[in-house]
């Protein structure tokens, strides 16, 4: 590959996922403190990434794949996006704010798999080549949060300007990344959806990993939805930048998974993802009672474990597990439940819970944080023991 295109997907891949996180990670908190709404709210605004995320493979599979060139639909989506970032930036009520998020998300879940499509049609090598290029969104996330942490931007709408800037230099830069013609192929809506990959549930082990799959993303949700919320609440300096350990920690522990697999084995590793999320929260939970940063820290650093080794171990089951016929689908099956149907109940959940646990103490909201990290601990700890129980696995050392 040349240094040129290289250069051009590197810079590709860290703009699109430092667009992501420059306004992800602290929209609870400008929400809870600038716009002033409830927790209720601050999940229904999360659960619009998850319908996004169930809707976009249409839009890929049905549109953008057939009869567009993928770099021109890229660009194309992150200059709306970038227009509707800068128009979120200026709206002061809920409900306009809601609406333009939900427009963005639409507009920015299908760049992911553009970007990824980009970069593979480009790589002679794509085993060996993509996860040095891949590693440049990781990279973009942390920057982003280091930046946003840094300059104290996170109950600011500058979040969402800076973001905005950087959609709109990735729409040109877009202009200038190599054609890729249009496959001409029509999807149909079963492989859209996985349906194809539906045999699977004949299997029992099978059915636990799916509804396992499902029920952990709700303790995921209360993560991303109000970790960031609750570090700031409890008066953890540069929480947003802090918050980057747990993708530096993602990275380092996806090194050592090969080791892990062939020392434990797959279902043990899995086992061990689902509880290390019931760890992070009781961390969180009982942080505050006993004045201890280095829970705070330990809890954001676990996220390498509670991510990787259950959610990436997830996807090798599945590629393990399904025919190579149906392998594609079954991984499209896998998404949509996890990112799509799981979240979406996971947000709306975190921010009914949260709203449970709140109460307004002189013209103020105060929440009962310790209350509400041990609901989603229970929920981890639960699903970890019934997996524990139920799931079997044949064959489950990985070379």
């Amino acid at each position: 590959m040349k240094n040129s295109l290289r250069i051009k997907l590197s810079a590709l891949m860290l703009l699109e996922y430092f667009i992501w996180g420059a306004w992800y990670v602290t929209m609870g908190t400008y929400l809870l403190s600038s716009l002033e709404v409830g927790a209720t709210q601050v999940g229904a605004t999360y659960a619009n990434l998850s319908i996004a995320a169930i809707l976009s493979p249409f839009f890929i599979g049905l549109i953008a794949d057939r009869f567009f060139s993928a770099k021109n639909v890229l660009a194309l989506l992150h200059l709306l996006g970038g227009i509707s970032l800068y128009l979120i930036s200026f709206t002061a009520d809920f409900q306009s704010f809601w609406w333009l998020i939900l427009l963005y998300t639409l507009l920015y879940m299908p760049t992911i798999s553009l970007v990824n499509s980009i970069s593979f049609s480009q790589l002679k090598d794509p085993d060996k080549e993509f996860p040095l290029i891949r590693v440049f969104g990781t990279l973009g996330w942390i920057a982003a949060g280091l930046l946003v942490g840094f300059m104290e931007l996170e109950t600011s709408h500058l979040t969402f300007q800076i973001a905005a800037t950087c959609s709109i230099l990735l729409a040109v830069l877009c202009l200038f990344l190599p054609n890729t013609k249009s496959t001409g192929e029509q999807k149909s809506l079963s492989s859209i959806l996985g349906l194809d990959a539906l045999v699977l549930f004949k299997d029992r082990s099978f059915v636990i990993f799916f509804v396992s799959s499902i029920v952990i993303c709700i303790p995921l949700a209360f993560y991303y939805s109000f970790a960031n919320p609750f570090l700031n609440d409890i008066g953890f300096e540069n929480a947003a930048g802090k918050m980057t350990l747990g993708q530096l920690s993602e990275f380092l522990f996806l090194l050592l998974m090969p080791f892990a697999f062939r020392k434990f084995g797959l279902k043990k590793v899995m086992i061990a993802g689902m509880m290390a999320w019931a760890v992070r929260y009781l961390l969180f939970a009982f942080s505050e009672d006993l004045n201890d940063q280095w829970m705070l820290y330990t809890a954001i650093i676990l996220h390498g474990i509670c991510y990787d080794f259950f959610f990436v171990s997830g996807q090798i089951y599945i590629d393990k597990k399904a025919d190579k016929s149906f392998r594609n689908a079954a991984q499209g099956l896998i998404t949509f439940a996890t990112y799509g149907l799981g979240m979406l109940i996971g947000s709306y959940t975190s921010g009914w819970v949260t709203q449970s646990f709140a109460a307004d103490i002189n013209s103020s909201t105060s929440y009962q944080w310790q209350s509400v990290w041990l609901v989603p601990a229970a929920i981890a700890l639960i699903t970890g023991v019934l997996f524990m129980i139920l799931f079997k696995v044949k064959n489950e050392k990985i070379n």
